[in-house]
C-alpha cells in the first residue's frame, strides 16, 4: 500500500541547455533524500509524460553526488509545451500522479514556468488534487523577470566562454586585418551579446534594446552602424574589428528587408521561422555590398556564438549559485510553499510568487530586457567604437573620416550621421 504521508518529488528540465542544471538537480535531490522523500528524475523535459510515458530514474545521494560540476544535463531536455491542450496536460498531470509525485520543480526558462504553473492548476481544478511546485531560472538569456543585477543561472558560465571566443577572434582580427560579425545567443533580450561584447573588448555591440517601440527598423540600419564603426577604426589607422549583435536583433527588422534578402522560413502556420535565420550570413552579405559600393575592400567573416556555450561545465560562481537555489527550492517546498520562482536576493532565499512575474496582456512570464539607463550598458556604450554625434563636428578627425570613406565630406554627413540618433 502505498504511504499517504509519503513525499515524493519530481524534477523536469525543460527548454535549452544551460550550465548548472545537474547542479540543481544534485543540491534538490540530496536534500531531498536526507529529508526522507522519494526524488524521480523526469526523461526529456514534458514529452514522455505528456505522452503518458513513466520515463523517468529514481535519484539518489550517490547518484548526484558529483554531478555538480558537469555540463549538459542527466535527464536531457526538450521544448515540448504540456498547456497547447488539455489532453496533455491531463496526460501529464495523470502520468504524475501515477507516480505518486506530489511536489515537483521544474528547471527552465519562461515557458517551463508557465507550464508547471498550469500543471498545478490542472490539477487542483480538475481533479482537485495539489501538487506543489516551485521553479528554478535558467537560461543563458538572462532575460528572466528578477530584479535587476541577480543573473539566471547559467549566464554567467555562457558569457565567460563566449567572451573567450569573441577574444580569440578579436586577436585572430588583428593579426589577419579582417572583421568578424559574431552573432550572440538571446531570442528577445540582449545581455548574453552586450555582456560577451564588453567583457571581450569587442569593437561594438548591438542589441535590440537600442530600438525600443513596436516600430521596426530597417536593416540597413544595421548594416550602417557596423560599417560606420568600420570607416571609424579605419580613420584611425586599424583595418580590424568584431561587432558583437544579439540574435534577438533579427525581430527588430522589417519584414520586407528580410525578404528581400531571402532569408526567411516559414512554419506549418505561416509564422516565420526567426530561429531558423543565420542572421550573421544576412548581415555579412549586406555588409559586404555596402562596401564595395563605398569601394571599400575588406575580409569579413562571421561567427554565431550559442550552442557551444549551453552544455559546458557551469564555472563556479554557477556552480555554487545552483547549489544553492537547489537547496532553496527544496526548503520552500519542505515549508509547504507552492507557485513561486526561487531567486537569492541580498544573501537570502527569496520565493517570488508566480503571479508577480506573469504579463497581464500575454498571460506568460514578463521578459526581462537590458536596461540601457543602466550604469553597465552605459560604460559599456562608452567603450565601443562607433560613429557618435561629435564625429560629425567640422574638423580634421570628420575630414579623416570622410576620407576613410572614400567620401567627400558633406556626402558622408548625408550617409551617416543618421545612424548617431540610436
Amino acid at each position: 500500500m502505498t504511504n499517504p504521508e509519503q513525499k515524493t518529488l519530481a524534477i523536469v528540465c525543460g527548454g535549452g541547455p544551460a550550465p548548472g542544471i545537474n547542479s540543481v538537480i544534485s543540491s534538490v535531490t540530496i536534500e531531498a533524500k536526507k529529508s526522507g522523500w522519494e526524488v524521480y528524475g523526469i526523461y526529456d523535459g514534458f514529452a514522455n509524460l505528456g505522452k503518458g510515458e513513466k520515463k523517468v530514474i529514481p535519484l539518489t545521494i550517490d547518484a548526484v553526488s558529483r554531478i555538480h560540476s558537469d555540463g549538459g544535463s542527466i535527464l536531457r531536455i526538450s521544448r515540448f509545451n504540456p498547456t497547447k491542450s488539455d489532453e496533455s496536460l491531463r496526460k501529464v498531470v495523470d502520468t504524475l500522479i501515477e507516480l505518486g509525485v506530489t511536489h515537483l520543480v521544474t528547471i527552465g526558462g519562461d515557458d517551463t514556468a508557465y507550464a508547471a504553473s498550469r500543471i498545478a492548476d490542472f490539477a487542483k481544478n480538475s481533479l482537485g488534487l495539489t501538487i506543489n511546485f516551485v521553479h528554478v531560472p535558467k537560461t543563458i538569456d538572462n532575460d528572466l523577470p528578477l530584479p535587476e543585477g541577480i543573473p539566471t543561472f547559467g549566464f554567467e558560465t555562457a558569457r565567460s566562454l563566449g567572451t573567450q571566443i569573441v577574444s580569440n577572434l578579436m586577436e585572430d582580427a588583428k593579426t589577419t586585418g579582417r572583421w568578424y560579425l559574431a552573432v550572440a545567443m538571446g531570442r528577445v533580450a540582449g545581455h548574453l551579446a552586450l555582456g560577451i561584447g564588453k567583457s571581450a573588448g569587442a569593437t561594438l555591440t548591438l542589441i535590440p534594446e537600442e530600438f525600443p517601440g513596436k516600430e521596426k527598423i530597417p536593416l540597413s540600419l544595421v548594416v550602417d552602424i557596423v560599417a560606420g564603426s568600420i570607416v571609424k577604426r579605419l580613420a584611425s589607422g586599424r583595418n580590424y574589428g568584431v561587432a558583437v549583435t544579439a540574435e534577438g536583433l533579427i525581430e527588430k527588422i522589417r519584414l520586407e528587408d528580410l525578404e528581400a534578402a531571402d532569408c526567411l522560413e516559414y512554419d506549418d502556420h505561416g509564422h516565420i521561422r526567426y530561429a531558423e535565420i543565420n542572421f550573421s550570413d544576412v548581415l555579412k552579405k549586406e555588409l559586404l555590398k555596402t562596401l564595395s559600393a563605398m569601394g571599400i575592400k575588406m575580409t569579413i567573416n562571421n561567427k554565431e556564438v550559442g550552442y557551444e556555450v549551453r552544455c559546458a561545465p557551469p564555472n563556479a560562481f554557477d556552480i555554487e549559485y545552483t547549489r544553492n537555489l537547489g537547496y532553496g527550492a527544496f526548503e520552500f517546498l519542505r515549508d509547504g510553499g507552492t507557485n513561486a520562482l526561487i531567486t537569492i536576493q541580498n544573501n537570502q532565499i527569496v520565493p517570488i510568487p508566480f503571479d508577480q512575474i506573469i504579463d497581464p496582456a500575454t498571460k506568460k512570464t514578463r521578459i526581462r530586457m537590458v536596461n540601457t539607463h543602466s550604469i553597465q550598458y552605459r560604460i559599456a556604450r562608452q567603450y565601443m567604437i562607433r560613429l557618435e554625434k561629435k564625429d560629425f563636428n567640422p574638423g580634421i578627425e570628420f575630414e579623416r573620416l570622410a576620407v576613410a570613406a572614400k567620401m567627400p565630406p558633406e556626402e558622408f554627413r548625408k550617409r551617416f550621421q543618421y545612424v548617431t540618433d540610436y
